[in-house]
């Protein structure tokens, strides 16, 4: 059975994307050395990448090339995705997604992106895992790492880890 997995960086005020749903404060951490964290060993464990409607729309206005091309792709959304940036499915309904998803045993899935969909399948009790890596920015503005939905959780700590450039690799079971 896959593991369903988050892998996410946040502000040290938990946000995600600045004020002008920008990323451009993250970018000057691309160069950290995550060590056996980096992203490049944890894709190459990842078969299947989830991702909402909104994280979608951002990859496709981005001008880098199509970064999914070795998984399986799934956007969810209602509504129907012209001249897609690469290769994808489209799913609308989550429950039958993380059935769909749990079936699976060829490699783990990511669920790539914003909080509305990890906390869909949160309070569906179908995220396994969680990195979560600080970077010692405060935004003052944007979108949270979650949403609050009234949703309560008491996830188990993996492990805490200091890493590069001031920030926090943090890894949470549910």
């Amino acid at each position: 059975m896959a593991k369903i997995v988050g892998y996410i960086a946040a502000s040290l005020d938990g946000l995600i994307v600045d004020g002008n749903d920008d990323l451009g404060w993250l970018y000057k951490y691309d160069d950290m050395d995550l060590g056996e964290h980096d992203y490049r060993t944890f894709i190459k464990g990842i078969r299947t990448v989830v991702m909402g409607r909104g994280t979608y729309d951002f990859i496709e206005r981005e001008s880098s090339p199509w970064a999914y091309g070795e998984q399986r792709t799934i956007v969810v959304t209602s509504r129907p995705i012209e001249n897609p940036k690469g290769p994808l499915e489209v799913r609308s309904d989550v429950d039958a997604l993380i059935a769909e998803l749990r079936a699976l045993d060829d490699g783990d899935v990511w669920m790539l992106g914003g909080g509305e969909l990890q906390m869909a399948f949160l309070e569906r009790g179908a995220l396994d895992e969680i990195e979560i890596y600080i970077i010692p920015e405060m935004l003052g503005g944007g979108r949270p790492l979650f949403p609050l939905t009234g949703f309560r959780a008491s996830p188990t700590l993996i492990s805490a880890q200091a890493i590069d450039k001031g920030c926090v690799r943090l890894h949470y079971r549910f």
